[in-house]
């Protein structure tokens, strides 16, 4: 045998010896793999055995419909053909910020499911139809929802879904993970707080339009015609899953999720939204903003010069949203035409909105996306927690918008924003324990092309430097009459997302796991490892295993209070009476989001009612993510002649989480043992053949 087949043979043991521990390269990419597989927390993953240098702090940028062509179009009518953005161009090229390390690469964006509708058909990998898109298919657009929670969760899922896999399931997100090491968090965008990518950040819905306690109403508006404005109002059957509502015995809309999730800083849009009203909230009758400043936050209701002077309040977190709902435009539309309007229309330039927020008041204040992202730094860097650390995500939200639009200069001005916002955080930070990431959650319609084209919509521009540029939008499923009027123009606004891969960026601590091609739910793993978060399943089940219950009375009431939980992000409960009958229990444990939304890194309160006085009972909760369970047997308070608790306020009885039982003689540990055994013996016997073999050509 040659030396070569010999070395051959001992590759092909050592190869076998790295598939027993697991190892995987580019090989295990998604290739090959079914929807099931790809669905599991982790399974989308290219470069699973990658690792990452450490991060104090992480900042991640989004463009929300930000491609390749979205990018090169406003750098080339603002910056010229030949020019660079200050911050979006710098990030991942290497050289342009000192010696800090630097990545660039591409990620896939496919989502696992067409939407929530189950009664569209779509082929599974097998070529055979399903009626149910929301058990998951391969779906090669995406959705911003199912995009942000793969990046957010590192679960892939289907269209339509916000932080859930593709059965419901409620995924960690990474401001939920970051709370939990104890880390300030932030997140910022130019969009309504409740849309997709903010929204991945706070909350976990089936629904990505479940806004509020009443759906999507501006909590200002007599919808049913009685006369009156109040939680009778709306519609939230038409935009939440009846079970998610708290109403239902869920774990509330987005908004309310929010409130709970109680990360340190909150700027956006979508203030109208908290007009709406929780009917299981105090007396009923109060709305979100009233329940936010209940609960300790610091509120902002689109006033500029209120947020200007935001400063850091211990335990007082801010949410701050600057329009009713998305925050206005830098430059005023342009909306696409046909080839013969537009050559009629001939070349335009962009001219600024004067409703953007960006352009300094009377007292010399304003909120562009990059004010947003200053003060949002300065907030973090003042909180005490952010000695651990922060993470926060600042999105531009309207490059997507105006897209979908067919308006170059709407999405133009957003990417010169975003691209500001990135100046902005790069004045504030050290990328020697800094990690800023900048990329998109999928790509859009418009593209670069040298004259009107016959077949789509297009607008004529001519930047600062006098050059000609043509972009033109062509994924629109219907038409629009409109564009054939220059004084109209399209305003459908139905120009639909693309499927290509999208470029990722990255400068700091770890930026080079963003190299080559990788997938969406890498970033989660990036940001996660970064910062030393629970990234796999089991760490993250381990976060609840000190988790702890106290069933207190309370002003005259008995509640359960839960901490430790953080782990997961509902809860399950059920209170049984000494006959071991059930006395009362969170709704259908079946339904996942169903239950009591987690408080992460806080107490989260579950109030016990139908008690009998001196009654014996047991209450059982259950982290839904974790399994991990705390059982506390106790006796209800005696009543006073005056209905108050005869215990007075104060610790009636408690319980930590039920211990798991040992692992067997070959658990995990004794499997990895195992392993090294025979992984030992295999290259023992790999070199002893190899030794064989060479002395025989001797």
């Amino acid at each position: 045998m040659s030396k070569h087949n010999a070395w051959k043979g001992t590759v092909a043991v050592l190869a076998a010896t790295a598939a027993m521990f697991g190892v995987t390269g580019t090989a295990n990419a998604a290739d090959g793999k079914s929807v099931d597989q790809l669905a599991a927390h982790g399974g989308a993953q290219r470069i699973a055995a990658i690792g990452s240098e450490r991060a104090k702090n992480v900042i991640l940028f989004i463009g929300d419909g930000m491609g390749d062509s979205e990018i090169t179009v406003a750098r080339d009518y603002l910056h010229g053909f030949d020019g660079s953005f200050d911050g979006l161009d710098r990030i991942g090229q290497p050289g342009k910020l000192g010696d800090a390390a630097a990545g660039t690469g591409q990620y896939t964006t496919y989502s696992l499911g067409g939407s929530s509708d189950d009664s569209a058909m779509a082929k599974g990998r097998d070529g055979k139809l399903t009626g149910s898109t929301k058990a998951g298919v391969m779906t090669p657009v995406t959705d911003s929802s199912a995009s942000g929670s793969g990046w957010a969760t590192g679960t892939k899922t289907y269209n339509n879904a916000v932080d859930v896999d593709v059965h419901g399931n409620p995924q960690l997100n990474l401001i939920e993970l970051a709370k939990a090491k104890g880390l300030a968090t932030g997140n910022v965008t130019t969009a309504e707080i409740q849309d997709a990518t903010p929204a991945v950040l706070e909350s976990h819905s089936t629904e990505r339009a479940c806004y509020g306690p009443q759906g999507k109403w501006d909590g200002a508006t007599d919808t049913n015609g009685d006369g009156k404005v109040d939680a009778s109002d709306g519609d939230a059957a038409k935009n939440c899953l009846a079970s998610q509502l708290k109403v239902n015995g869920g774990i509330g809309s987005i908004s309310e999720q929010l409130l709970d999730t109680r990360a340190d800083v909150t700027i956006g849009g979508g203030a109208k939204y908290f007009n709406q009203i929780d009917p299981t909230y105090g007396d009923g009758t109060k709305t979100l903003w009233q329940q936010a400043a209940d609960r300790g936050f610091q509120t902002v209701d689109k006033d500029v010069d209120q947020f200007a002077g935001l400063a850091y309040q211990q335990d007082k977190p801010v949410l701050a949203l600057m329009a009713d709902g998305n925050m206005p435009t830098q430059f005023n539309p342009t909306p696409a035409l046909t080839q013969e309007a537009t050559e009629q229309r001939g070349p335009v330039s962009c001219t600024t909105n004067d409703k953007w927020l960006g352009t300094k008041n009377a007292n010399g204040n304003s909120a562009s996306l990059a004010d947003m992202t200053d003060k949002a730094i300065d907030l973090l860097q003042a909180n005490p927690k952010s000695r651990n650390g922060f993470f926060l995500q600042v999105e531009g939200a309207s490059i997507d918008k105006q897209d979908h639009a067919a308006n170059a200069c709407g999405q133009i001005g957003e990417t010169d924003d975003l691209d500001k916002a990135i100046s902005a955080a790069l004045k504030k930070v050290d990328l020697k324990d800094t990690l800023i990431i900048v990329t998109a959650d999928h790509a859009h319609t418009s593209q670069i092309v040298n004259e009107p084209p016959a077949y789509a919509l297009s607008t004529i521009l001519v930047n600062k430097l006098g050059e000609r540029m043509v972009v033109s939008y062509g994924t629109a499923p219907s038409a629009d009459p409109d564009a054939a009027d220059p004084t109209k123009g399209y305003g459908q606004g139905g120009m639909e997302h693309t499927g290509t891969q999208l470029r990722i960026a990255a400068s700091g601590p770890g930026a080079q796991r963003v190299n080559g091609l990788t997938d969406q739910t890498d970033n989660f793993y990036t940001i996660a490892y970064a910062l030393g978060l629970a990234a796999d399943t089991d760490s993250q089940q381990r976060l609840s295993d000190g988790a702890k219950v106290e069933v207190a009375g309370k002003d005259g009431a008995t509640v359960a209070n839960a901490t430790g939980f953080d782990g997961d992000a509902v809860l399950s409960y059920e209170l049984k009476d000494d006959a071991d009958g059930t006395v009362v229990a969170s709704s259908d444990t079946s339904t996942p989001v169903s239950g009591v939304r987690v408080a992460t890194a806080a107490t989260t309160a579950i109030p016990l009612q139908q008690l009998t006085p001196g009654a014996n009972y047991t209450l059982t909760v259950t982290g839904r993510q974790s399994g991990k369970q705390v059982t506390v047997p106790f006796t209800a308070a005696a009543q006073t002649s005056a209905g108050q608790s005869g215990q007075g306020d104060g610790v009636i009885a408690s319980g930590t989480v039920n211990k798991p039982a040992a692992p067997g003689a070959l658990g995990k540990t004794g499997a990895t043992v195992a392993l090294v055994v025979l992984a030992a013996a295999a290259l023992a016997a790999a070199g002893i053949a190899l030794r064989r073999q060479l002395a025989a050509r001797r």
